[in-house]
C-alpha cells in the first residue's frame, strides 16, 4: 500500500510538473521569423556574372595533389573581377592560399573574413555541366556556387565596394582564402602561422557553416540564421581483422570479415557513445522553440523538465538530431580478399567519427578501442581531431555578428548552431576566441542536397545580402 502511495505522489508529481510546462507555453508568446529575401535585379545580375566566371574556373583539390600553379591562374581572374582590392591591400599567397590585408585605424580588434577557393570533384550527370557557370531562372549553377565561392566573391566584392567609397575601417581586416579546405590540407594552417608571425589576435573570424536557412527543422516555417558556434572533431580509423587466410571452401569459424561484421553489427545495436545535450545545443533548440507550432515550445521550450525525455528519443526519431547529442560513428569503406573464393589474410573497415566535445576524441577513441578489442580486431587511427572549443553565444563578438545580421537581414531570427560538418575555421581557434561559421547566403533543402553532390546552385537573390553584411560587419567592428 505504501509503495502505491508513493506511485501516486510521484505520477501526481510529473502531472503538476507537465501542468506547469503547459501554462508556461501556453504564456510565453509565439514568434514568427519575419525576414523574407528581396530581389534587386541590378545588383543581383553584376553578382551572379561575377560569382559565375569563378564558378567556371574549376579549382578542385584532391587529396595528396598540390596545383598551386592552377589557383595562380585563378587568382589572376580574381585581379581582374576585384581590381581596387589588389591595388590597394597587402597580398600574400602562400602556395596557393591568400590572405589580404586591409589596414584599418586600429589593430586591438582584427576581423577576419573567410571562404574557401577550392571545390569537391563533380561526378555524374548534372543538369547544367558542373563548371558551365549557367545563370539561368535566377540561379547560378556549378561546383562551388554554394561551397563556398559565394562567399569569396562576396567579401572581395564588399571590400572592392567600401573602397570605392574611400571607406578606411576602424579596425584591421584580413580576407582568408585556403585552397585545400575540402581535402583538409594544410593551406590554411599556413596562413594562420603567418597571422601568429605578425602577432595578429583576430577578435572575429567568420567563416563558412551556418546560414540563412529555409526551415531548417521539421516544424519551423520561414527563415533562420543559424551561426555556428561549436564545430564537432572528426577521425577516421581502420579497424583490421587478420588470419592466415586460405581457401574458401572451407572457411574457419571466425573468418577476418565475420569478426568485422560482428564488431559493426554491435556498435550499430549497442552504441558506446554517450548521449547529451551540451549547452549549444541546449541553446540551439531554445532559441528556436517560440518559433514552432505547440508541440516544440512545450517540450524545447521546457528543457528544465524535457531534455532527458529528448535525450532519450532524439537519437531514435532524427539521424539529423541524434548528430547534435553524440559522438557518431560511420563505417564508410571497407576491404578484403582480391579472390571470390579466398579468404583474405587482411579485412578491413573504415569508421568516420564525427567528436561531441562530453565525450571528446580520447575517449570516443577508447570506447571504440574497447569494442575492438572485444572482437580480436586492431585500430589504426589514421587521423583525427578533437571538437574545437565553442564560442561564447553571450560574447561581444558574437553580439556583434548578431547585430549585422539584424541590421542586414530585419526580422532575421539568430539562432547559436552546433555543426557536424567541419571548416578551415578550426584552425584560426589557436589564435581566436570568436570562430563564428555563417556564410550571409539563402540555402533550402535543395542547396544543402547539392552541395558535394549533383545540380550545386545558388539563387541570385542571395548575393546582395551577402555583399552587405560583409561590409556591415567591416563597419560595425569599432
Amino acid at each position: 500500500m505504501i509503495a502505491l502511495y508513493i506511485l501516486l505522489g510521484l505520477l501526481g508529481l510529473v502531472l503538476l510538473l507537465v501542468l506547469i510546462a503547459v501554462v508556461r507555453t501556453l504564456l510565453t508568446p509565439a514568434k514568427t521569423s519575419a525576414w523574407e529575401p528581396k530581389t534587386d535585379p541590378e545588383r543581383e545580375a553584376a553578382y551572379a556574372e561575377k560569382l559565375a566566371r569563378m564558378v567556371r574556373f574549376e579549382t578542385v583539390s584532391r587529396k595528396g595533389e598540390i596545383r598551386r600553379e592552377r589557383f595562380l591562374e585563378f587568382h589572376k581572374l580574381l585581379e581582374e573581377l576585384f581590381p581596387l582590392v589588389h591595388q590597394r591591400l597587402e597580398k600574400t599567397e602562400i602556395d596557393g592560399s591568400l590572405l589580404y590585408f586591409w589596414k584599418g585605424r586600429h589593430s586591438d580588434r582584427p576581423v577576419v573574413l573567410m571562404g574557401h577557393q577550392d571545390v569537391v570533384p563533380a561526378d555524374g550527370t548534372w543538369e547544367h555541366g558542373p563548371f558551365s557557370g549557367d545563370i539561368e531562372n535566377g540561379r547560378v549553377w556549378g561546383r562551388g556556387s554554394a561551397d563556398t565561392k559565394c562567399s569569396v566573391m562576396a567579401f572581395l566584392q564588399a571590400a572592392e565596394e567600401l573602397l570605392a567609397e574611400g571607406f578606411v575601417p576602424e579596425q584591421d581586416v584580413y580576407l582568408s582564402s585556403s585552397n585545400t579546405e575540402e581535402v583538409g590540407g594544410d593551406g590554411c594552417p599556413k596562413l594562420v602561422a603567418e597571422m601568429k608571425r605578425r602577432g595578429v589576435t583576430p577578435f572575429i573570424v567568420n567563416d563558412e557553416g551556418g546560414s540563412v536557412v529555409t526551415e531548417p527543422m521539421a516544424g519551423l516555417k520561414g527563415n533562420f540564421a543559424l551561426v555556428g558556434v561549436l564545430e564537432k572533431g572528426q577521425g577516421n580509423l581502420k579497424i583490421i581483422a587478420r588470419s592466415h587466410g586460405g581457401h574458401s571452401s572451407y572457411p574457419p569459424r571466425n573468418s577476418p570479415i565475420v569478426r568485422l561484421s560482428a564488431f559493426v553489427t554491435e556498435l550499430s545495436k549497442h552504441s558506446p557513445m554517450k548521449t547529451a545535450m551540451n549547452r549549444q545545443a541546449r541553446e540551439m533548440f531554445e532559441n528556436m522553440a517560440p518559433y514552432g507550432p505547440f508541440w516544440m515550445r512545450l517540450l524545447f521550450g521546457n528543457l528544465w523538465l524535457f531534455k532527458p525525455l529528448l535525450e532519450k528519443l532524439m537519437p531514435s526519431i532524427s539521424p539529423q538530431a541524434a548528430a547534435l547529442l553524440h559522438t557518431t560513428v560511420a563505417p564508410t569503406m571497407q576491404s578484403g580478399s582480391d579472390g571470390c573464393n579466398v579468404l583474405p589474410q587482411e579485412a578491413s573497415l573504415i569508421l568516420n567519427l564525427r567528436y561531441i566535445p562530453h565525450q571528446n576524441m580520447e575517449e570516443s577513441n577508447a570506447a571504440i578501442r574497447a569494442l575492438v578489442q572485444k572482437h580480436g580486431l586492431e585500430v589504426e587511427v589514421m587521423d583525427a581531431y578533437p571538437a574545437c572549443e565553442p564560442v561564447d553565444s553571450k560574447s561581444p563578438a558574437f553580439r556583434v555578428v548578431e547585430e549585422t545580421i539584424a541590421e542586414v537581414f530585419p526580422g532575421l531570427p539568430v539562432i547559436p548552431y552546433v555543426m557536424t560538418g567541419g571548416t578551415d575555421a578550426r584552425f584560426y581557434q589557436e589564435i581566436c576566441d570568436a570562430c563564428v561559421r555563417f556564410s550571409p547566403v539563402v540555402y533550402g533543402p535543395a542547396q544543402m542536397k547539392g552541395m558535394h553532390g549533383l545540380n550545386e546552385y545558388l539563387d541570385t537573390y542571395s548575393l546582395p545580402g551577402a555583399v552587405d553584411y560583409y561590409k556591415a560587419l567591416v563597419r560595425r567592428n569599432r
